[in-house]
């Protein structure tokens, strides 16, 4: 028996029958006036089994009982207008046809047609609305149950109140109205658009703008806020969310569009309101035909692909439908969780996780003779500066050496593009990571602006981003969670912060612009005081700096500095076609100054000589300043 047979379609059938037969009598009751003449009656008597049955025959070839009536919706409307006016037709072809329409009144079928619309649509609309309004019913739960748990505790859902009547928030409010395991009653909608308030939508009002919050919370006893305005900038959240706070009221958001990948919004995306809401949450906007004409249907290779940024560049570069996306990552547990998530999310890209080293070339050319990738994303990197401090020979292996064997590997294997992910502590720098990312740009560079290579290799120059492993927002979080203090290492110290998906999506767009050779820089807005951070974050969790969390400065640290560059010394800006990103006129080849002293500084590292090492990079990279001396 087919699956869609299911034990309840004769009742469905049998209902359907009944209207159908109750539409033609009441539409020869109609006709004359509730006092039908025998010959009329005769008629209808003749007529009413072959109309039902034509009926049944016709509305069963349009799927009319292949829905589920509980989502009665404008589409399944309009089939049962369809079948309604093909079964009419035919009707009335077979009188014409049979009886020449002798005695027979043409009203009558007019009148048929339109009681067949309406008594099955109303059939189908109320059990639409029997189902959301009174069933509630819970998984493995019985109808008659679910009506009387709503009765009982129908009063318990919570009073949201939706920030934004624009469309996120209409298909957000359609989806909670939809699902009755979300246990919201959407009181209304706030907006600061004039023209929407004292409106409706889905018959619930626009109650008014963000300055009227509190009166309306408290009118209504709001009890949540959502904000569903995924495209709000940096000055409107902190607004939002400062109104929200004075309230005492819980409040979620809906992601960036930027972080929405499929670009879909779903109550699923629902989340707490994160400081990267703070920073800014305009588009991006990308040159999608450009993007895809590289990724569409290649093979790329992602490095450090477990990674906060790693993770993310994957996500976002399955968007563009690769045909098969390389997981290069040395740490297991990441690479299974980014392989599972993306395997899951992308069922129609070929994702192959490969558990390898950078720092092993053997590893590599084996991950590029299987795959052979067209576009590489270089990724990985040793990033935390006071652990590279005290362990500069790690640094070295892994940001100098594996970057020099992946681009030996890319030229080897004929990789048409290869993009480096790099950071503002590359510019003159003052500590070993910076330093050892500056050597690796320069390795980069040099394969173009030296001839030494067909590929196109570019840099991408970006500085802190919020969320990723080694930030501070998860430290000051984790610190606030245990009371206190959250520790600043100066109150003037700045830098520059931008969100994962942002950056990623800036990166993908400068491997799109880059002919080879460039740095491409991103804008990263205005520097931010990391003592403005951590007041931000104090507050977003309902506390007060200085009154419920000190503040506490704790000195720099080895290698660490004040303000953070974008640009070093015979760098020039020069624009590009991206509002947000600029690129980079760098310094001429310079093979002599890499050319043999990466050894030395390779057989240096397996001595863990940190003076020595140091005395090294500063012989690679003139510019590199040590801020603070660690002894090994």
């Amino acid at each position: 028996m087919p699956s869609w047979l299911r034990r309840n379609l004769f009742v469905l059938l049998a209902l359907d029958a009944a209207l159908f037969a109750a539409s033609l009598v009441s539409a020869f009751l109609l006709r004359f006036n509730f006092s039908l003449p025998a010959e009329a009656a005769g008629m209808m008597l003749q007529l009413l089994p072959f109309a039902v049955l034509l009926k049944m025959l016709v509305f069963y070839l349009f799927d009319a009982y292949r829905g589920m009536w509980r989502y009665f919706s404008i589409r399944d409307f309009m089939d049962i207008v369809k079948a309604a006016s093909i079964s009419s037709l035919v009707l009335i072809v077979a009188i014409l046809f049979v009886h020449r329409f002798s005695g027979f009144s043409r009203a009558v079928f007019i009148i048929d047609w339109f009681l067949t619309i309406i008594f099955l649509s109303s059939l189908r609309l109320s059990i639409r609305l029997t189902v959301h309004y009174f069933s509630n019913v819970g998984d493995g739960e019985a109808p008659s149950r679910g009506f009387f748990r709503f009765l009982k505790d129908g009063g318990k859902q919570k009073n949201l109140l939706i920030l934004g009547a624009g469309d996120c928030g209409e298909k957000i409010y359609r989806e909670i109205r939809d699902n009755a395991h979300l246990r919201y009653n959407v009181t209304g909608f706030i907006d600061d658009d004039p023209e929407k308030v004292g409106r409706q939508i889905h018959g619930v009002p626009v109650l008014g703008s963000l300055p009227d919050l509190k009166p309306i919370a408290e009118r209504y006893k709001i009890e949540e806020v959502l904000i569903a305005i995924p495209s709000a900038s940096a000055k409107q959240m902190r607004q939002i969310v400062e109104s929200i706070k004075n309230l005492g009221i819980p409040s979620k958001t809906l992601p960036s569009m930027g972080e929405l990948i499929d670009g879909k919004v779903s109550v699923k995306a629902i989340r707490d309101v994160a400081y990267r809401d703070l920073l800014g949450r305009e588009v991006i906007r990308l040159e999608e035909e450009e993007i895809g004409r590289y990724l569409g249907g290649a093979v790329v290779l992602v490095t450090g692909a477990g990674g906060s940024i790693g993770a993310e560049l994957c996500r976002q570069i399955c968007r563009f439908h690769p045909k098969t996306l390389v997981l290069f990552e040395r740490a297991e547990s990441p690479l299974y969780e980014i392989d599972i998530e993306l395997k899951k999310s992308f069922p129609d890209v070929r994702i192959l996780p490969v558990l390898g080293d950078i720092r092993d070339r053997r590893q590599l050319d084996h991950a590029f003779e299987t795959a052979r990738p067209t576009a590489v994303f270089h990724a990985a990197a040793y990033k935390h500066v006071p652990m590279m401090e005290l362990q500069p020979w790690k640094a070295v292996k892994n940001n100098v050496i594996g970057t020099r064997n992946l681009v030996l590997a890319a030229n080897a294997h004929q990789v048409e593009r290869f993009v480096l992910v790099s950071t503002d502590k590359a510019v003159r720098p003052t500590n070993v990571m910076g330093a050892t990312k500056r050597m690796a740009e320069l390795i980069v560079q040099n394969q173009n602006t030296c001839g030494l290579s067909d590929t196109r290799f570019m840099i991408v120059r970006f500085g802190n981003v919020v969320g990723s492993v080694g930030s501070v927002v998860p430290l000051f979080r984790r610190q606030i969670e245990q009371g206190g203090p959250v520790t600043v290492t100066h109150p003037e110290m700045m830098r520059f912060f931008m969100t994962i998906p942002e950056a990623c999506q800036l990166i993908l767009q400068s491997g799109a612009m880059g002919r080879g050779g460039e740095i491409f820089i991103l804008d990263m807005g205005t520097p931010i005081k990391i003592a403005d951070i951590a007041r931000d974050l104090i507050r977003l969790s309902g506390l007060e700096p200085g009154v419920d969390i000190d503040i506490e400065y704790i000195g720099l640290r080895p290698g660490e500095k004040l303000y953070e560059e974008l640009i070093t010394e015979g760098e020039g800006i020069v624009p590009t076609r991206h509002e947000k990103i600029m690129v980079l006129r760098g310094a001429a080849c310079d093979v002599q100054m890499l050319d043999g002293k990466i050894e030395e500084l390779r057989t240096l590292s397996y001595g863990h000589n940190a003076a020595a090492i140091r005395a090294k990079i500063k012989e690679m990279v003139p510019e590199y300043r040590p801020y603070v001396q660690v002894d090994s």
